[in-house]
């Protein structure tokens, strides 16, 4: 990276990429081998071929992208980024033995300002690392993740999980809305945060609660997030209570719209999936947890077939146990090629489709992230290339589901700004910040014996 520009030119920028490999992820999937992309207060102002995009403009700062791939950040549909603290702590087990004996108890005793905020910093760390640029979170105490999300200089959406019992900074559910209604005010037209809805599941909050939520997301045009059909355990529990799938219920509640995000979806009927895509409703796929937990498959193909918006998401790394998406598109397309008996299902493009412009699909960003195209937001990742695992490259979407990983992500830009250049985050004292998450790790290790039991 050198900060010498080009003499005027006619055009002025702020930073311009040159030399790169720039797969765009626009609508006709273009790509250009020895491409340029021109930034301009955090925009994207051109992309081209190198030599027409240096001959036109100049910028202050030139960044050499020879023997990088260039392309959109990554888009994580569904994390719970302050539960890195939780890597770990309790495998190997089922769902509903992991959240109600271990992870819920678990959050009562920890789940606190601090740790919160060192969790979130351990969480943007792992992401941005690993090219991932924007994160959509449903968890506790969001006011402390949005301080530190807006310092690091990421994209995300933050929303406050409402659950029927008390909550680690709310007593009720009615205070979370309250809550929630003055973060949506306090963060309204924020470049980076937007603050959305969430309700933790149909099993864990009241139908009324999910009606408020639906109101409150209507009044400000903001995502819903909510988990929907992730275990059998939770169909079987639904349908035993209501008559009803999980999804079923959902619509009968009459909260389903184009702006709701469920995570999860692995057990759903025929009738579901088409009333998921009647309703436009997306849904973020979480292959790893699944797998762990040994939840089963989503449906993802049919959902596709039938025009559901889909995103890929990590979960939290409590049950994953990493936030790197690149691991994650890899295993997506696997596991749909075994589950299907069928190695053309899940083809590698359609899988980072689903990663990037899916993705802000899904956030209903779409016109400002996803994609590296003139008018929306510069949110880009570099990759090296020069390595032996990146080749040779007959297929580019091959070689990035298959063969690259998240560790081969050298330069990450967020709006504009550089967060991370030659591999190393910039601003961050990893080892300090190591440090104090080991500390933490050694208190709850010290707490042999966990209560049993939901969140008191």
């Amino acid at each position: 990276m050198v900060n010498i520009g080009f003499k005027s030119k006619g055009f002025k920028a702020d930073m311009i990429i040159y030399g790169a490999y720039v797969v765009t992820m626009d609508a006709g999937f273009s790509m250009i081998e020895n491409g340029a992309v021109v930034i301009k207060d955090g925009a994207i102002e051109a992309v081209g071929e190198t030599r027409e995009i240096l001959d036109a403009w100049s910028a202050p700062r030139l960044i050499d992208g020879a023997k990088k791939l260039l392309m959109p950040g990554l888009i994580n549909a569904h994390t719970h980024s302050p539960m890195t603290i939780f890597r770990g702590f309790a495998d190997d087990m089922p769902l509903k033995e992991w959240l109600y004996d271990h992870i819920f108890p678990l959050e009562a005793r920890f789940t606190n300002v601090q740790n919160v905020r060192l969790g979130t910093r351990l969480a943007v760390a792992e992401m941005l690392k690993s090219g991932t640029t924007t994160f959509n979170d449903m968890y506790y105490h969001i006011d402390e993740m949005a301080e530190v999300v807006e310092k690091s200089g990421m994209r995300a959406v933050l929303s406050e999980s409402l659950i029927d019992f008390p909550a680690p900074n709310s007593s009720t559910p009615d205070h979370s809305l309250r809550f929630t209604e003055k973060m949506i005010q306090a963060y309204q037209g924020h470049p980076l945060i937007t603050i959305g809805m969430a309700v933790h599941s149909i099993y864990s909050a009241d139908p009324l609660v999910y009606r408020k939520a639906r109101d409150m997301s209507d009044k400000y045009g903001l995502p819903f997030n909510t988990h929907l059909a992730e275990t059998r355990w939770e169909f079987d529990l639904i349908m035993e209570k209501y008559g009803l799938t999980p999804t079923g219920f959902l619509e009968n509640m009459g909260v389903m719209g184009e702006n709701m995000i469920v995570a999860h979806a692995v057990h759903l009927t025929d009738a579901d999936m088409e009333l998921l895509a009647k309703r436009g409703v997306g849904v973020a796929h979480n292959p790893q947890c699944n797998m762990k937990l040994a939840n089963g498959v989503a449906p993802i193909p049919q959902l596709l077939d039938l025009g559901v918006k889909v995103g890929i998401g990590t979960d939290g790394v409590a049950s994953n146990n990493d936030l790197d998406l690149f691991d994650e598109m890899r295993t997506c397309a696997l596991s749909h090629k075994l589950s299907h008996n069928n190695p053309a299902v899940m083809d590698a493009r359609s899988v980072l489709e689903a990663a990037t412009i899916g993705g802000a699909r899904l956030l209903g960003m779409e016109r400002k992230i996803g994609s590296i195209e003139p008018g929306k937001r510069a949110d880009m990742i570099m990759i090296d290339l020069n390595q032996p695992h990146a080749h040779p490259m007959y297929n580019v979407y091959s070689l990035i589901i298959y063969s690259l990983k998240g560790s081969d992500v050298d330069t990450v830009i967020v709006d504009g700004k550089v967060l991370m250049a030659g591999k190393n985050l910039l601003g961050v004292d990893e080892d300090d910040l190591f440090s104090q998450v080991e500390q933490v790790a050694r208190q709850i290790q010290g707490h042999n014996r966990v209560p049993k039991g939901p969140i008191a």
